[in-house]
């Protein structure tokens, strides 16, 4: 299991700065995606975020949890709203699914811990 969420995210974000320079308008094209579906509208950026870590954990995406657990605690995320999107997370993913909530709440944990300090 990963113990450093925040050292993930940092390597995450250097890896994606490769991309982008090797592949500049493919991750222009996924920024833009990204940007379009995460804007407010209907449904507000910290609810859009909450889904995308309830996702994350289906999927099974350890560096998607690291991004998404942080973009929730900065959208002003709490504990509660988290453990019910991972509740809803491992109804519809099942056992896998246990295992990867437990990875998005320790992620999440670490990067609330992070904002308060």
């Amino acid at each position: 299991m990963i113990e450093d969420w925040a050292a993930l995210a940092k390597k995450l974000s250097a890896d994606i700065r490769e991309l982008r320079g090797g592949s500049p308008e493919v991750m222009k094209a996924f920024s833009a995606m990204a940007m379009s579906a995460g804007a407010q509208g209907a449904l507000d950026a910290k609810t859009k975020e909450l889904i995308a870590l309830a996702v994350s954990v289906a999927v099974r995406c350890d560096d998607c949890i690291a991004f998404h657990a942080k973009a929730a605690s900065q959208r002003g995320a709490t504990r509660e709203e988290v453990m019910e999107t991972l509740a809803m997370s491992i109804y519809m993913g099942a056992g896998p699914s246990v295992m990867y909530a437990s990875h998005a709440l320790a992620a999440f944990a670490q990067f609330d811990a992070e904002k308060q300090a």
